[in-house]
């Protein structure tokens, strides 16, 4: 997942999971500290918390694809735990976390604050800002379908189940979780998601436990803590070291809804969840991994020895089977986080002009947050069932992910860019200093996914190509047509005053135009002129803006100016973060 995200960013999912506030998180009282950091577990950190599952297998299959060899293991292992701290610790956590817009982070929130830093909207900007979030798209149809898919394929490493267990009943297993998912999406999460957060701290704990378990019994495995196992590892093997480098960003998905989800939970909760919980326990599991694949080249006396599903194996056998059932309510609640991710970045991309308007249901009467799109919830449902039908196994689709996440990582950090040289005044020197390093690292990942493009990439770039035109092409669109319209319309004041001078027939009651120009007369006004011949006696002409800014407070919310008499012109600003309430915005004007 990215977050955006999420973008979300989004991309988010938090307001629904969390039944926090909709308030940014870091002017919540202190005493909610805790309870913030709790939620950002179960919401923040599904993806990236259900990695270990599949990461450390599909990266050691790279590194040593005719069985696994003691540098392999101790270069994957030391790969994935220097990606975690360069990529998520040092990247995110303590820098693009402090680029927030008022509080909220996200892909779109990042590209909001750029074009206010720089007044206008730009078209790099702009292009890479519907680019982040359109390659969000891509990822929540993949994370759902290869997150769950690797958790229910655990049950292969059942010995009571597996002679039971073929590829089409794990299919369908598969498939039979992911409908249900979806199909649950329109009563909302509020119930259910104050446990996400409990369910997933006793994930990263088992996570640990697992590590410090294989540990004790091979401590070899400390050895990739060592960050010249990594480079040692790329340095020998440099025939193969982007197609690992591939495999072992795998580790860091969801990386970005740390920054996506930061409007809801804070920075600081999330940061400490990050670096007091997630991060070691992520840690301890990999290390824990390696150290049993080190243990099982060692007894094979140092012959390579068959990759295997090393996280479930990792588990005595009586407890394998209540593993494989957490490993997959931990997908399911990372798939949740996604797809709820996508709702709301596509909420955000309605209100900031991005999207035509789409069905937005508010799934809570308490939280605003708390969004169903019925129609991007069936989109994504017919395209996680294809990905299951046409793969089959995590193995092949995993050639399909970690595309779409590393072009919205590298989005984000190309914004990080233009906000440090407008928010905290930068010179361009220091600006590229600063950047320079996450950028190199952002290409190399990319570089090294990109490679999976003919073997299934090209699917997240498809959906990401797709979402972009659509966007493209309705700001465009109303770019013209507004054009258009402000050419031929009459200018307001020169209406309201030929109506002073020789006044229509006026009847009883309160008239409201809408309106995108406040200073041209609304063509439901001329109409009205023109075929009823009457005017009412109080004519408002409302005009909706979308700030960008997450929120906008109750004081700026409208300005109103008396035209006439008989007219206000009233202008509603809301942030892209909120709903517009027209009635109540009018109700408001009494005052």
């Amino acid at each position: 997942m990215t977050g955006e995200q999420g973008f979300a960013a989004s991309t988010s999912a938090s307001s629904d999971l969390s039944q926090q506030s909709s308030t940014p998180a870091p002017k919540s009282p202190g005493a909610r500290f805790w309870p913030l950091a709790l939620g950002s577990v179960g919401v923040v950190y599904g993806d990236i918390g259900t990695s270990p599952i599949y990461a450390f297998r599909q990266a050691l299959a790279a590194a040593s694809p005719d069985g696994v060899t003691t540098a392999a293991a101790l270069g994957v292992v030391s790969l994935a735990i220097w990606a975690l701290i360069l990529v998520v610790t040092v990247k995110y956590v303590f820098f693009i976390m402090r680029l927030d817009n008022r509080g909220e982070g996200g892909v779109l929130s990042l590209m909001a604050l750029a074009e206010r830093m720089k007044g206008k909207r730009t078209f790099t900007i702009f292009a890479l800002g519907i680019a982040g979030a359109a390659l969000f798209y891509g990822d929540a149809m993949i994370t759902p379908s290869y997150s769950v898919l690797s958790a229910v394929e655990g049950l292969r490493t059942i010995p009571v189940a597996k002679p039971y267990v073929s590829p089409q009943e794990i299919m369908i297993v598969t498939l039979v979780i992911l409908v249900g998912l979806f199909a649950m999406q329109s009563r909302g999460t509020g119930r259910v998601g104050r446990w996400f957060g409990p369910i997933c701290v006793v994930w990263f704990l088992v996570l640990a436990i697992l590590g410090v378990y294989h540990l004790i019994d091979a401590p070899q495995g400390l050895m990739a803590l060592n960050p010249l196992a990594a480079t040692s590892f790329l340095i020998d093997h440099p025939a193969i070291s982007l197609f690992v480098l591939g495999a072992v960003f795998l580790t860091v998905t969801g990386a970005e809804a740390l920054y996506a989800d930061m409007g809801h939970f804070g920075r600081k909760p999330i940061a400490a969840a990050w670096i007091f919980l997630v991060l070691p326990c992520l840690m301890l599991n990999y290390l824990g991994q390696g150290a049993m694949a080190l243990k099982a080249v060692d007894a094979a006396h140092g012959a390579r020895v068959e990759n295997a599903d090393w996280f479930f194996l990792m588990a005595p056998e009586i407890v394998r089977a209540p593993l494989v059932l957490l490993a997959t309510i931990a997908t399911v609640i990372a798939s949740q986080a996604v797809i709820t991710g996508a709702f709301s970045i596509t909420s955000q991309a309605i209100q900031m002009g991005l999207l035509p308007r789409l069905v937005v249901r508010n799934t809570s009467e308490h939280e605003a947050g708390q969004v169903f799109l019925p129609a991007v919830n069936g989109v994504l449902l017919i395209g996680v069932v294809m990905l299951v039908a046409i793969f089959k196994n995590s193995d092949a689709l995993a050639h399909a992910y970690g595309l779409a996440v590393t072009g919205t990582v590298l989005v984000t950090t190309s914004l990080s860019f233009f906000v440090v040289r407008g928010l905290w005044k930068w010179p361009l020197w220091k600006a590229i200093l600063i950047v320079s390093p996450a950028w190199i690292i952002d290409f190399v990942f990319l570089g090294a996914n990109a490679l999976k493009i003919p073997s299934g990439g090209f699917l997240s770039l498809m959906v990401g190509c797709g979402v972009v035109t659509i966007m493209a092409v309705w700001v465009r669109g109303r770019e013209i047509i507004q054009a258009k319209a402000a050419k031929e319309a009459t200018p307001l004041m020169e209406v309201v005053g030929m109506l002073d001078a020789r006044p229509p027939k006026k009847v009883p009651g309160v008239a409201v135009f809408l309106t995108s120009d406040p200073d041209g007369a609304p063509m439901a006004l001329m109409h009205n002129l023109k075929h009823n011949r009457i005017l009412h006696e109080r004519n408002i002409i409302l005009t909706v803006n979308t700030a960008p800014e997450p929120r906008i407070p109750a004081e700026r919310r409208l300005t109103v100016e008396q035209l006439s008499p008989d007219f206000w012109r009233v202008n509603a600003t809301w942030g892209y973060m909120e709903s517009p309430d027209v009635p109540k915005a009018l109700a408001a004007c009494r005052k």
